[in-house]
C-alpha cells in the first residue's frame, strides 16, 4: 500500500507538477512531506497528516517551514558498519522528533 502511495506521489511530481507550477506556500513541499510522512509514519497516519497539510496550503495560512513531527518511542537500531543516513531526527517534546531530510551529495 505505501509502494503505490509512494508511485503515486513520484507520478504527481514528475509530471502533474508542471500543471500546478509548483506553487506551495510550505517547504518541504506539499507531496515531499507525503514522502516523508509515509516513510516516517504508519499508512494510515500518513494519509491523514497529509490531507491536513494539503488543506493548510492556501492564503489563509502564513506558510514557511512545516517539517513532519514523528512520534519515536525508541531510536532505531544502528548496525556497527556503512551507516547511511536518510532521515536526521531533531528532538521537539517528549517521544516527538523533527523530520529532516539529509542533503544526498553528488
Amino acid at each position: 500500500m505505501k509502494t503505490i502511495f509512494k508511485y503515486l506521489i513520484r507520478f504527481y511530481q514528475k509530471y502533474l507538477t508542471i500543471i500546478s507550477f509548483g506553487s506551495c506556500r510550505y517547504y518541504p513541499t506539499c507531496s515531499q512531506y507525503a514522502l516523508w510522512q509515509v516513510d516516517n509514519n504508519t499508512f494510515f497516519k500518513a494519509i491523514y497528516f497529509t490531507i491536513t497539510r494539503i488543506l493548510k496550503c492556501n492564503q489563509l495560512f502564513a506558510g514557511g517551514f512545516d517539517y513532519p513531527v514523528v512520534k519515536l518511542n525508541k531510536l532505531q537500531n544502528v548496525n556497527f558498519g556503512k551507516i547511511k543516513i536518510k532521515y536526521w531526527y531533531i528532538p521537539v517534546e517528549n517521544n516527538k522528533y523533527f523530520v529532516v531530510k539529509n542533503r544526498e551529495w553528488k
